[in-house]
């Protein structure tokens, strides 16, 4: 069985899309009508822009959003997935398409996403640290016995995961699990604390968008960052998309989840190649590779 996975945050780089671009007509149409969408020229900055213009969150997320969207898309009858997921922000390109959310309303839903988290960032000085060698437990007990606001926010892959939350926690904990044993315990450079606590106020937010837009019956279950389920209810695929901002990505489980179910066959869709050696590192039996037109 084949399982189609969409990137998050990160696997931004200069050029991307331009090749779907030159090489299809829809594709073209698409990202051109993204353009009217946001209401600027956001190919631009992703075909031609520096790395730091495309780290700004809210050109990050929709331009991943749209390299992987309009590949899916441009595939056509080869895009045939059994079953789909997405890391963190590639959730809402995986909805879009399995058919659960239209192509406007999932760039819409993603572009207002960033400008929320961008604000939740602003509010509250915070940060990301990658935490390798050590189990999940002991990560997470760490967290747990460190004053402030650290929470594990990214199971991605075992021992490789990533913690969040206030500056002064985050470093404290990065102390104390080096001192347990961590092979690294490195700050990340992001703008704030993902997919903990301190998203709250963008998790209000985006709840409303969300809440507003359209959730059809999917075309093959997800498997979302929440729940590391199969889901196919439009309206429990609306609740855990809601919780995804303030919870954490459980990539590992998630993945772990679709060889259960019969996925042999993971292939990554949009920029980077991530999600590949992550599903290497939880089984290095099923296949991998990288999609394309």
């Amino acid at each position: 069985m084949k399982a189609y996975l969409f990137p998050g945050q990160g696997a931004q780089f200069t050029g991307m899309g331009l090749d779907l671009f030159e090489a299809s007509t829809k594709a073209k149409d698409l990202f051109n009508h993204a353009n009217e969408v946001l209401g600027f020229d956001i190919t631009k900055i992703m075909f031609e822009g520096t790395a730091d213009e495309l780290k700004e969150t809210k050109v990050t997320q929709p331009a991943i959003f749209l390299h992987s969207t309009i590949l899916a898309e441009v595939m056509g009858s080869s895009f045939q997935p059994n079953m789909v997921a997405g890391h963190s922000l590639g959730e809402i390109s995986a909805l879009v398409a399995n058919r659960t959310i239209a192509f406007s309303d999932g760039l819409q839903l993603v572009y207002k996403r960033a400008l929320a988290m961008q604000k939740a960032c602003e509010l509250a000085p915070s940060t990301m640290a990658a935490v390798l060698g050590l189990d999940d437990s002991v990560v997470e007990t760490i967290c747990e016995n460190t004053p402030g606001i650290v929470v594990a926010a990214n199971y991605n892959c075992p021992g490789q995961l990533v913690i969040s939350g206030e500056i002064e926690a985050v470093n404290n904990a990065c102390e104390a699990l080096k001192d347990a044993g961590a092979r690294r315990a490195l700050l990340l450079p992001v703008g704030g604390a993902f997919h903990s606590p301190l998203m709250e106020p963008a998790r209000e937010e985006l709840a409303a968008a969300i809440e507003n837009t359209q959730f059809t019956e999917p075309a093959c279950p997800i498997y979302q960052n929440v729940s590391t389920f199969a889901v196919t209810d439009p309206g429990e695929i609306k609740a855990n998309l809601i919780s995804q901002l303030t919870a954490p990505v459980k990539w590992t489980q998630s993945i772990q989840n679709m060889i259960k179910d019969g996925a042999t066959h993971f292939i990554e869709v949009g920029p980077g190649n991530v999600l590949q050696g992550l599903v290497k590192k939880i089984n290095r039996e099923v296949e991998t590779e990288k999609a394309s037109l």
